[in-house]
């Protein structure tokens, strides 16, 4: 009972938690709501546009989690320094979280630039294919061109929303989220169909739409954060220089790297795995594209909760305060598991309901149902995974976060899914159910480090920073 009692909190504990999570869920909610209705859009053209698409966004998703992997080893600092109320230390881990950002944007794009045909194939399957794969290809490449001049805006965007909501500024990110998705979707409607006059430019619309909705997010956040310095203090002066102190670009880089690199596999793991699935035909991209877009939109939900553990849990590790961070974690783990399980339903009473939104064939929205249902059984274990994750990661312990994230994908859900995929002939679903199911197994081990007790460190010392 004593052990039930310490997964549950109080009134003020759920409506701190919620304080936090609810302008992270509506700004996350809207961006993948929006992005829904886009994804509805292209599907509106044809089965080649949505999958060309739905590729090059396969690798656009490696890019974002670079981004984001590059800021969080920065970002376990942010927390920690702002729980130590260290407005140096939050300045000089903003400067690392800038430089970094262009670095590997600038690299994405010489990628991108060099290699976009080769990319685009490898998802490209000749067997038991319904629709043209030479449209397809020409199709992602013209909306991979556009898409290009994004991502350096959309670097900066992330280095400004992820630092203030570290230091629990999170509604100018979510506002700013808000207008750029809501400018997106107006583009999408007027340029990717030619409404008001334009002419319809199908995924050169959509892509030019998403190019812009990045610049008006960036322009909201730099905006907010330069004039109300009197809320963010650390932004005085953060561009007089690019002065880090060593030690501090050491640490940040010793605890950057790994997550960065974690990121890296974690995100080509899921791109693999995604490919194994497209084997099986342009139909099973396009399934994989419609399930995956409706589970964004609610898993937002418990996703969520990754950012209040970061901020909460790390905030009482840069305090000192080793128990109560240990206690908060319970407590946040056990709501997110929760939250998982309703998400879960939620998708499964919906399944069949979706897919008839898609101008596609119905073996492909039949396809998609299932693959929904799938997702929503696993889907409270993939929260409580997911929340693991930003738990081992604000205690600073980066070897156990690579362990268990992208480490374990590739020793074990990848070996398992390629096998599957070589090896039988087995369908879509079955081969789906293997390679998303074996994720479970990383509750074991998730388990086995929370009692052991080892992932929590405190990585800031009293006071300010040195200069």
């Amino acid at each position: 009972m004593a052990f039930l009692k310490s997964l549950i909190g109080d009134k003020a504990f759920y409506k701190r938690a919620f304080s936090l999570a609810v302008p992270v869920m509506v700004q996350m909610g809207i961006t993948n709501f929006v992005n829904l209705l886009d994804n509805i859009m292209v599907g509106r053209i044809s089965t080649e546009a949505m999958s060309g698409v739905s590729i090059v966004n396969q690798f656009i998703f490696i890019f974002n989690l670079l981004i984001f992997g590059s800021l969080a080893g920065a970002g376990i600092y942010t927390v920690q320094f702002h729980g130590n109320n260290d407005r140096k230390g939050i300045k000089y881990s903003f400067r690392f979280k800038l430089l970094s950002s262009l670095v590997i944007s600038i690299i994405g794009i010489c990628v991108f630039i060099l290699l976009d045909d080769v990319l685009i194939k490898t998802f490209l399957f000749e067997q038991n294919s319904e629709g043209d794969l030479e449209l397809t290809l020409k199709l992602g490449k013209e909306y991979l061109s556009i898409m290009l001049i994004g991502l350096i805006p959309y670097a900066l965007s992330q280095v400004y929303a992820s630092t203030l909501r570290e230091t629990e500024h999170s509604v100018p990110p979510m506002v700013s989220s808000v207008i750029a998705v809501s400018t997106n979707f107006v583009l999408n409607y007027v340029l990717i169909f030619g409404k008001l006059g334009f002419t319809g430019l199908g995924v050169k619309g959509a892509a030019i739409a998403t190019v812009v909705s990045r610049f008006v997010e960036l322009g909201i956040l730099a905006l907010w954060a330069h004039l109300n310095t009197h809320k963010c203090e650390f932004m005085r002066g953060v561009y007089k220089s690019v002065h880090i102190p060593y030690e501090l670009v050491r640490s940040m880089m010793l605890k950057g790297l790994p997550l960065m690199a974690n990121e890296f596999f974690w995100s080509t793991s899921v791109t693999l795995r995604n490919r194994c699935y497209a084997t099986r035909g342009l139909e099973a991209v396009a399934a994989q594209n419609i399930s995956s877009t409706i589970m964004n939109v609610v898993s937002v939900i418990y996703m969520s909760f990754g950012t209040v553990i970061s901020i909460m849990v790390g905030a009482q590790l840069g305090a000192g305060e080793i128990d109560e961070a240990k206690k908060t974690n319970r407590k946040l783990l056990t709501c997110t598991a929760a939250c998982g399980l309703l998400v879960g339903a939620f998708l499964i009473a919906f399944s069949g309901l979706f897919p008839m939104v898609y101008k596609t064939s119905q073996h492909v929205r039949d396809l998609a149902g299932s693959m929904m249902i799938v997702s929503g059984a696993l889907m409270s274990f993939q929260a409580f995974s997911h929340a693991s994750y930003f738990s081992i990661r604000s205690g600073g312990n980066v070897f156990l976060t690579f362990f268990l994230d992208s480490g374990f994908m590739w020793m074990c859900v990848i070996p398992i899914t390629l096998m599957f995929t070589e090896f039988t002939d087995l369908k879509l679903i079955p081969l789906y159910i293997i390679g998303q199911g074996c994720e479970i197994f990383k509750l074991i081990f998730a388990l086995i480090i929370f009692k052991r007790g080892t992932w929590t460190n405190r990585l800031v010392g009293n006071g300010e920073t040195d200069n």
